[in-house]
């Protein structure tokens, strides 16, 4: 039997590791000793155990965090749906570099560091609604690269992204793995009027009547619906459960490459986290589809992997307190009276 080159990608999957329990017990057993009453900080604590759980030590790091935007253009942009022009793509890419996009000041406040990736960016992607947005060699080879974001090291990786147009790719590719109506998963993107949010809808509707027949196998959805950052987002996030490296997922289009992974197998999103929830479209439903409870509900809709950022600084301070907070025999203070 002839492989595909989705086969490396299965493979992968399926030998994905476990969380370290020992790890997180670790965690947990200090926790218990700190100066404060037993789960005082709520949902930090369990932040921190899951940051061991996946990074296998106690206590974890957050000494190297990571925010990697990816960027793609799409052949779908020409149909009208989106309030911007493709050339906002090179457009905003420079101003990544020049330190003016929100990014930059998020990142820059919390410490991180900050990676952007232009995946051929002047070459857009096919027109979904009239054949794939990419060959199977070309969507691997996307992944591929998107594996190798991480490759100098990090011990917390934020996934984001930035492409006009790919609102539409999110909204196709998450119809075509949960179904419904296409209109249910479309929403204003970076804010079109009426007639461009009936574009958006006529898009999707065209492209799943398109592929239809050919939407049963999750990677199949990713590179017929989806772009190049969606696939190099979805290779980020399994490069780094590979390497036991904790994912933090930002809004309503990182969240489709998410979907392609746990739609191949439910446990490989275990090791992420959701930084927020975004105002676009039907993502609260979407992170419930997939057991993904969010960090932040701030109403953003920006991209570019701000609202993972934010987040990553959430995880720092719920670290601190673990790490630096003292305990009650060093503080001198009486723990819980004996009943």
């Amino acid at each position: 039997m002839t492989e595909s080159p989705f086969d490396d990608i299965r493979r992968l999957v399926a030998a994905m590791p476990e969380a370290d329990a020992e790890a997180a017990g670790a965690v947990a057993a200090r926790d218990a000793e700190l100066t404060k009453p037993a789960g005082a900080l709520g949902r930090l604590e369990d932040l921190v155990a899951w940051l061991a759980a996946w990074q296998g030590k106690a206590p974890p790091s957050l000494d190297r965090p990571l925010v990697c935007v990816f960027a793609a253009s799409h052949g779908v942009t020409r149909r009208g749906v989106s309030a911007f022009p493709d050339a906002v793509n090179r457009q905003m890419l420079d101003n990544f570099a020049a330190g003016g996009a929100a990014i930059n000041q998020i990142c820059a406040t919390y410490g991180l560091g900050f990676k952007v990736f232009d995946l051929a960016l002047d070459v857009p992607t096919g027109d979904i609604c009239e054949g794939p947005a990419l060959d199977e060699r070309g969507c691997v080879a996307t992944m591929a690269f998107g594996m190798e974001s991480i490759a100098a090291g990090t011990d917390c990786l934020g996934v984001g992204e930035m492409g006009i147009g790919n609102t539409t790719i999110a909204a196709a590719i998450y119809a075509a793995l949960f179904g419904g109506e296409p209109a249910h998963w479309v929403g204003r993107g970076t804010g079109v009027d009426e007639g461009g949010y009936a574009r958006k809808v006529a898009a999707v509707e065209a492209a799943l009547a398109h592929h239809a027949g050919h939407l049963d196998d999750p990677l199949e959805v990713l590179r017929r619906l989806g772009g190049r950052e969606v696939a190099a987002m979805a290779g980020a996030i399994l490069a780094a459960r590979m390497q036991r490296v904790p994912v933090v997922i930002d809004g309503y289009v990182s969240t489709a490459a998410a979907a392609v992974l746990h739609a191949l197998d439910p446990s490989a999103l275990d090791h992420c986290l959701a930084g927020h929830v975004s105002a676009e479209g039907a993502h609260a439903e979407v992170l419930e589809r997939l057991g993904l409870k969010p960090l932040l509900a701030l109403g953003m809709r920006l991209g570019e992997g701000s609202g993972a950022a934010l987040a990553i600084g959430l995880l720092k301070g719920a670290l601190a307190c673990h790490r630096d907070m003292a305990t009650f025999a060093q503080a001198g203070v009486s723990g819980r009276a004996a009943s």
